[in-house]
Formats: C-alpha cells, sequence, structure tokens
C-alpha cells in the first residue's frame, strides 16, 4: 500500500510525516510523528483518552484517519505547556491530585483546555458536560472536576482566559 504525505502543524510545529490511507491520526501521532503523550483506551472514540485539538475542534484521534490531517492544525497534550510553565490546568491537576494512572489524564487535559478556551467561567455541571466523553477507571471525577474549576479560576484572575 501507498504511504501518504501529510503536512500539517502540530503544537505549532510545521511537521511533516507518512502514513497509511488507513491509519488512524492516533497512531500517526504516537508511532510516526512520537507523540506518546495521546494515549489509546477504547479505539472507538468512547473513552476520549486519545483527544486531540483537530482544527481548534476537541477530536478522538482513533476516529480520524491520519491523512485527513493534512494541512490541520493538531495540538496534542504535550503542546498545552510551555517551555517555563505548564498549562494551568497541568497545573491544577498536579496541585489537586486529580489523577492517577495517568492513562486518561491527556485526554482530560485536553478536554478541559478545549472548554475553557470557549467558556472562562463554567460552572460545575458544565465542565461535567464537557468532560462526559472522558473515561476514568481509577478516580472518582470529583478531583478532576474541581482541578478544571481551579484553572479556569486561575486563568480568570491571571488574566490569561478569553472566551472565543
Amino acid at each position: 500500500m501507498a504511504r501518504t504525505h501529510v503536512t500539517c502543524t502540530i503544537n505549532g510545529d510545521e511537521t511533516e510525516f507518512l502514513c497509511e490511507q488507513d491509519e488512524t491520526l492516533l497512531n500517526a501521532l504516537r508511532d510516526d510523528v512520537g507523540l506518546t503523550g495521546v494515549k489509546e483506551g477504547c479505539g472507538t472514540g468512547d473513552c476520549g483518552a486519545c483527544s486531540v485539538l483537530l482544527n481548534n475542534r476537541l477530536t478522538c484521534a482513533c476516529l480520524v484517519f491520519a491523512p485527513e490531517a493534512d494541512g490541520a492544525t493538531i495540538v496534542t497534550v504535550e503542546g498545552l505547556a510551555s517551555a517555563e510553565a505548564l498549562h494551568p490546568v497541568q497545573q491544577t491537576f498536579l496541585e489537586g491530585a486529580a489523577l492517577q494512572c495517568g492513562v486518561c489524564t491527556p485526554g482530560f487535559l485536553v478536554a478541559a483546555k478545549a472548554l475553557l478556551d470557549h467558556n472562562p467561567d463554567p460552572t460545575e455541571t458544565e465542565v461535567r458536560y464537557a468532560l462526559a466523553g472522558n473515561l476514568c477507571r481509577c478516580t472518582g471525577y470529583d478531583k478532576i472536576v474541581r482541578a478544571v474549576l481551579d484553572a479556569a479560576a486561575d486563568m480568570r484572575s491571571d488574566g490569561a482566559l478569553t472566551a472565543d
């Protein structure tokens, strides 16, 4: 099978890779690009562990064929932090112990960022709704929800968060 050349922007960097026509974006990101923060949990889009922002839209990378990413902008969990600091959501997850085994954590972080990019002051219900596509088998969801609410408050107080 002929491989397809894909050019896209991943975490702010122009990136090129070769992939099979039927290869998922999840596998391309992990195997071809080396971004192993994107996790495979279910392979059917039910758990959210492979969540990425694809053209600013929260997407399960296991449900997208890699060639569909040609020309796209992708943000993975590796792209959330800057060289100087963790993203506020990452920081509050760490401080609030909102993780355990870590398989689901990247997906929750990306989903939380997507929410806060569009809603700088979510209610608890809105956070729970926004994270409903992400499953965790280790924690209760309370610490995760609290971490997202804390990050939103921190970002609002720092002036770092504005709604699109």
